[in-house]
Formats: structure tokens, sequence, C-alpha cells
């Protein structure tokens, strides 16, 4: 019995029920089934689920779904649709045909299908049952976040060696004639993305005081002596699964403020890993590292270190646990990133980000890529 079928049958629920496509997390961790057709899902006490497809994804389905299927006409759909013009109404009333008693569903179902729901019979909001069975990921789960790890080490690796090869001209770095720009090495990166089966979105190569922020993007020409921020989050395109992580840079010399920044980040992050294990609070980790930032003279909150120090990764980019003020407790097999960093508008931004899985042992660091600042 899992925490999804325990909250059922303590709720005494009839049924567990979703509706959206695989880029609804929730519907691909518990279907296993990639679609970019919405489609129903139904849980009942003590059973695997069912979801009810289009006639045209039954098969494939059956062969790729971890749960039982059906097709529409099966469910009644089209025999209901005579009788009903409102789609959501037509959804209810099948989902109707399928379950008796309350339903527990997720916070975003359909406001309209809720509202549907809800005229005749008690509707309840997961309040995160399901998103606690997630945090805590199945080997399988972490092989597959460990996969786009390697493919991120891998990716970095392009993005730096045409950093490090880049002519020097006036201060600004050249591929050849052609001036090395933000765009030009983001490119790269996500050629080797999909090349290895991942997809990128919003990859950041920022450079000089770009870097302050820490989720700009970046634009322009990279520059010598000033710290370069990459930072990527590919989704594996088959399995769905995330991995995540961030080096800062410097061609040439690194400013004398940047270059104390990136030891204390460095720093930060070994305390971090050290302290990272089942039990532990994500709000006592960060703490340590606030406290640890003080103490080397950088302030924290709309300054300095202005972001949480990790937070979970799966199936989603940012998912629990929260490594941040209100983190919750840290549990074994949760897989997590450590990236603390700096900023200062004027001077620059430091960051390092590891994606690892928490054993009792303590981080295990997925990231095995070097964390040197100068090129």
């Amino acid at each position: 019995m899992d925490a999804l079928d325990r909250a059922l049958k303590e709720g005494g629920f009839g049924a567990y029920v979703a509706f959206g496509t695989s880029g609804d997390a929730n519907i691909l961790y518990l279907t296993r089934f990639s679609t970019t057709d919405p489609i129903l899902y139904i849980r009942k006490p003590g059973e695997r689920g069912l979801i009810v497809v289009s006639q045209m994804e039954c098969e494939r389905a059956a062969k790729e779904a971890t749960t039982a299927v059906i097709s529409r006409a099966d469910a009644g759909f089209f025999d209901v649709a005579k009788e009903e013009s409102n789609p959501w109404r037509v959804l209810a009333r099948v989902i109707g045909r399928q379950v008796e008693g309350p339903l527990l569903v997720p916070p975003h179902l359909p406001y309209a299908l809720g509202s549907e729901l809800a005229r005749e019979r008690e509707v309840a909001i997961d309040g995160g049952v399901l998103a606690r069975m997630r945090e805590v990921k199945k080997a399988q789960e972490i092989r597959c976040i460990r996969d786009v790890q390697h493919v991120c080490d891998i990716a970095m690796d392009r993005a730096l060696r045409m950093i490090r090869k880049a002519k020097v001209r006036k201060g600004l770095l050249f591929q050849g004639a052609i001036p090395l720009t933000s765009s030009f090495v983001r490119s790269a990166i996500h050629q080797v993305f999909v090349q290895n089966g991942c997809i990128p979105s919003d990859t950041i190569v920022a450079c000089g005081e770009e870097t302050a922020m820490p989720h700009r993007r970046g634009d322009g020409q990279l520059r010598e002596g000033e710290p370069i921020v990459i930072d990527f989050f590919p989704r594996h395109e088959k399995t769905g699964y995330f991995s995540d992580m961030t080096r800062t840079v410097c061609r040439g010399e690194a400013p004398p403020e940047i270059a104390e920044m990136f030891g204390a980040v460095r720093d930060a992050q070994d305390l971090a890993a050290r302290l990272i294990r089942p039990g532990v609070s994500g709000a006592g980790v960060y703490q340590a590292v606030v406290d640890f930032f003080r103490d080397a003279g950088y302030e924290s909150g709309s300054r300095g270190f202005i972001h949480s120090l990790g937070h979970g990764v799966g199936l989603e980019v940012h998912e629990r646990p929260g490594l941040g003020p209100s983190g919750e407790e840290l549990r074994e097999n949760s897989v997590v990133t450590n990236e603390p960093g700096l900023y200062y508008p004027g001077t620059g931004g430091v960051r390092l980000e590891n994606t690892g899985v928490v054993k009792r042992g303590g981080f295990s660091s997925f990231t095995r890529f070097e964390r040197e600042l100068v090129l």
C-alpha cells in the first residue's frame, strides 16, 4: 500500500481522479504514459489505476502505461455526449460511471471539471500526498536523473572548451573571426542536449554584470576577465526527468572580488554537502550556509545570498523537498540540488550547482564536473 492508496482508504474516497497530458508531472508519474492529448486517470483504493484514452492511443497505451487502459468509447464517453453538450459535464458523467463516492483530486484539476464534479458529490483537494510520494525516488528514477546529469557534464565541457579556446581581442572573446556570444555558446549546449535525447529550456549563459541577476539568460559577446555563469536544466525527452547544473568561470584572471566570492561559494557548497542527509531539515542546512556567508562577510536576503540553497529535482525541475527558510525534513533517496550563490550589482555573481541524492551517508553528488573559476 502506497501513500496515495492509504490516503484514499483513510479518507473514505471512491477514487483519486486527474485529467491532463503527460506535461503534468503527476500524470506522467502515475501512468508513465507520454501523450500530448489529455487523458483521464482514475485510481480506486486497492487498485493500480486506470486511464481513459482515445481509440487511436489504446494499443500504444496498453504497451507503455503502468495502468489499466480503456477507450473513451468503452468508458461511455460518446453515449453521454449524445445527451450533453458541455464537454466538462460529459467528462464528469463519465467519471460518475466509473466511480462512486467522494473524490480526491489534484490542486490543478481544471476548474470547469471540478465544478461539474462538485455538483453531485464531495470533492477534496490533495494537500500534498502525491508530491510527497514523488519526493522519494525509486532506483530507476535515480538512474534516469543520473543519466541526464551525464549529458549535462558533456554539455558543460563543450561550453567551457569553447570559452577556453576563444581568441581574445581588446578584451572580447572570438571563435575565429566570429564573436563568441552568449547565444553562440547556448546553441552549442543545446546541440549536445538534442543529440543526447534531451530538451533544453531557458539555458543561462550570462557574463559580467548580468551575472548579478540569477536568472538573466545572457546576451551579447562574452568578455575576458569577467564572470560567466552557465546554468542549464534539460529534460530527457523519453523519461521526462530533469537534472540541474551551474558553473561560474572566467576567461583569464578574475577580478579579486569575484575570486573571493567564488572561494566562499565553493566552501559553502562543500559545507552543505557535508550537512545534507536524511532527517536533517532543509531549513537547517540553508541556515548553516547563511551563517557561513555572514562569517565570511557576505549578507543574505536582498543582496549576497538571495535565493534558497536548493530544491528537489525529478519530473519537474523544481519540486519537493526545499532547502530554504521553510525547508522540510530531508528524506532518504530524495534528489536535490546544492546551489549556493552570491550576487552584487556592479560586481557580478557567482553560483555553483550540483545535483545529487540524499543518502544515509550524506549527499551523493551526480555532478562530478570540476569547479574551477579561471580558464
